[in-house]
């Protein structure tokens, strides 16, 4: 790389993206790589304070930065994630469906440990919207050894794509609703007003709802008719404390269903319950979502949309990062909760 007055750069084609700074008003590109240098040129080129250029000579064993980025925009990016060409040498990915953002941590730790390249990806588990950047990468150099790249490509190829969107597939939901109080009209029922949204904005549906008393007999015939309605998933509410009357747990368990997990290390959501009823999953909702804005519901629900069987240590791992701030205006998901 060689460096020149920029009044003596007439002629020269730029090896890189010169960028322009307006202080609180603009950041972006002002002569793109390939750029022609010209005598009308080299005044707007002072004024950004360019008073010299680097003309590039690249040898056969190194990459220039956006050749890199496109590099390991292939090498890392599975099904349903997109990439831009890259600006100032950096490259974006963006997921091209609603779904689940799936991240090979572990994978990603050893690129990132790679000198010159940098991977920046939201977190694992993360719901994303179409069009949404989940990603974004670069080296830190101009220019940088082609061998780093092929042990970046090396890396990827042993592994499950390093990102990956699983999109969230549209559900039918059978909604149980236990409680003597409620089944008598004592009660207000609030499924459809609290936890109903949380189902229809990832595109599922509630086809059957049943509404039954604190009898353990009631709560396994329901979930039969709803098995039987062809729900794709059973979501109830109420029933799971320790309350004496409360028989959510002991009428599931009438079914034959085979309880994954009673209680999670997730707050709000710890009376949590998964279960799976002849392959169907069984999310046992505490009282906390009548009156949380966000629970372990909000974390489980895309999970199971984007086509996971949860296993007791998925949601045993849900301890870290599984306390909710309870802010004052909630920000979910752009918090820490879940994460």
């Amino acid at each position: 790389m060689k460096k020149i007055k920029v009044e003596e750069a007439v002629g020269s084609v730029l090896a890189h993206d010169v960028t322009r700074i307006v202080p609180g008003e603009f950041k972006g590109v002002a002569f793109k790589k390939g750029h022609i240098v010209k005598d009308q040129d080299i005044a707007e080129l002072k004024k950004i304070g360019k008073n010299h250029l680097y003309v590039l000579a690249l040898t056969p064993d190194r990459l220039h930065e956006d050749d890199a980025a496109v590099r390991i925009c292939a090498a890392i990016c599975g099904e349903q994630i997109a990439w831009s060409e890259p600006v100032e040498g950096k490259s974006s990915m963006r997921s091209q469906t609603n779904g689940l953002l799936k991240v090979d941590a572990g994978a990603l730790m050893r690129i990132n440990n790679l000198d010159d390249i940098i991977v920046s990806t939201l977190k694992n588990n993360t719901p994303c919207t179409r069009d949404q950047v989940v990603a974004a990468t670069r080296i830190i150099p101009l220019t940088t050894l082609r061998s780093g790249i092929e042990r970046l490509e090396a890396i990827a190829g042993a592994a499950e794509p390093v990102l990956k969107v699983l999109p969230f597939q549209p559900l039918k939901i059978g909604a149980l609703v236990t409680g003597t109080e409620v089944y008598q009209g004592v009660i207000h029922d609030g499924f459809d007003e609290f936890v109903k949204p949380t189902i229809t904005r990832y595109g599922s549906s509630v086809i059957d709802k049943k509404i039954v008393p604190d009898e353990k007999r009631a709560v396994a015939e329901a979930i039969g008719h709803l098995a039987h309605q062809g729900c794709d998933l059973i979501v109830t509410t109420g029933g799971l404390s320790v309350d004496p009357d409360d028989v959510t747990k002991a009428g599931i368990m009438e079914t034959g269903a085979r309880l994954v997990a009673y209680g999670a290390p997730v707050l709000p959501g710890a009376m949590f319950l998964y279960a799976l009823y002849d392959g169907i999953p069984i999310l046992g909702l505490p009282a906390c979502v009548y009156y949380h804005q966000v629970t372990i519901f909000n974390l489980l629900l895309p999970r199971i949309l984007a086509g996971e069987t949860l296993t007791r240590g998925d949601i045993v791992a849900m301890g870290h990062g599984g306390l909710c701030l309870d802010c004052t205006e909630c920000r979910y998901p752009v918090c820490p909760f879940g994460k």
